[in-house]
């Protein structure tokens, strides 16, 4: 695994996490807002959400948690 930061046109951090050699999202990720906010965080397997994923509000608190179920293979 490696870690992956990409950034707001204006240099702060847009999102944090890790991806496998091949780019494939995986491990915990962390979204925020311009001003350094947290705005979502969870976890991906073979960039696939799973698990909880938590919204916060602008305040920095809890605003929502949403389970992801897997996708059944096909």
């Amino acid at each position: 695994m490696k870690e992956r930061i990409d950034y707001h046109k204006d240099g702060s951090v847009r999102a944090r996490g890790f991806t496998t050699e091949d780019g494939t999202l995986t491990g915990y990720w962390e979204w925020f807002r311009k001003d350094g906010t947290k705005l979502r965080s969870g976890s991906f397997e073979n960039d696939e959400q799973v698990g909880e994923w938590t919204t916060y509000d602008k305040s920095g608190e809890v605003y929502k948690v949403t389970v992801k179920k897997r996708r059944r293979a096909t």
